[in-house]
């Protein structure tokens, strides 16, 4: 089967930025308290369901990987570019990495405790996120969690140039609205949402969306 041209694009885009990428960002939740507020409590909350096994999707150098691992979760990151998992399984050794897809996630039906999605929908088509849902709903066993991270708007960014490299790479603004509604599509309830005002060099505004599997 013919890889969708988007997905390819976001691997070769992302092989080629790996190690910039990982060393430009290796302190950035140090600087970001919403991040880590968001990502603290759905850490607390898959620990208060019982924990087990959390995917980190689109997981990049894995950096968002340790730091739930360092809240206590046992983490597993799945990435498309095999470049980014190959950072990540040298920045934390400690941790389980695999090439993969978010389109088709290398886990059983209803095998994760919580999902982690950080700026990785972005990538996918609005054509194409409806199956996406579907695919993390069937990854994700009811009563588990998923959280969501996103730029926030209408618009589709052309990235030409980023982390020091020529690229080619689509992201897509997301609106929240629009997010609620294919989780509850999907047999998510939304649990919580933030949206805070981007922070320079930040472009947009950017949105948090935490949702329990219903069904």
């Amino acid at each position: 089967m013919t890889e969708p041209a988007d997905v390819t694009e976001t691997r070769v885009a992302y092989d080629t930025v790996a190690e910039d990428y990982a060393e430009l960002l290796r302190d950035q939740l140090a600087g970001s308290p919403f991040d880590r507020a968001m990502l603290g409590v759905f850490a607390e909350e898959v620990r208060a369901l019982g924990g087990g096994l959390v995917g980190d999707l689109g997981c990049g150098p894995g950096r968002i990987a340790g730091h739930l691992a360092g809240l206590g979760l046992e983490v597993v990151g799945v990435d498309l570019s095999p470049a980014m998992v190959a950072v990540a399984r040298r920045e934390h050794p400690g941790l389980r990495f695999e090439v993969g897809s978010m389109g088709a996630l290398p886990f059983a039906d209803g095998s994760l405790a919580g999902a982690l999605a950080w700026y990785s929908v972005i990538h996918t088509p609005e054509e194409r996120q409806p199956e996406l849902y579907g695919e993390l709903a069937r990854a994700v066993r009811p009563g588990g969690l998923l959280l969501l991270a996103f730029q926030v708007g209408e618009d589709v960014v052309h990235l030409t140039h980023a982390y020091g490299h020529d690229i080619d790479l689509r992201t897509r603004r997301q609106d929240p609205e629009r997010v609620r509604q294919r989780l509850q599509d999907a047999g998510f309830e939304t649990v919580a949402e933030l949206v805070r005002e981007p922070v320079a060099p930040e472009k947009s505004p950017q949105g948090y969306v935490l949702a329990r599997r219903i069904r």
